[in-house]
């Protein structure tokens, strides 16, 4: 008889931030292990830049999407 084991399938830790800029208060949607740096549409300040993992957030995470 075979045994029915359930096999679990890993979730992602990386997440879609909802940043809000400190400057003009423009809301974007940023990865959260961006590679690249991450710029407000706006007012251009540095919202997010990438440390090699996780990115380094500067504005203020609003909310999390895909949960």
């Amino acid at each position: 008889m075979v045994s029915k084991r359930k096999i679990e399938v890993p979730l992602p830790k990386s997440k879609f931030l909802r940043v809000k800029c400190k400057n003009c208060g423009n809301e974007q949607i940023v990865f959260s292990h961006a590679s690249t740096v991450v710029k407000c549409f706006v007012c251009e300040e540095v919202l997010a830049e990438p440390t090699g993992g996780r990115a380094r957030v500067y504005g203020k995470v609003v909310g999390e999407l895909g949960v």
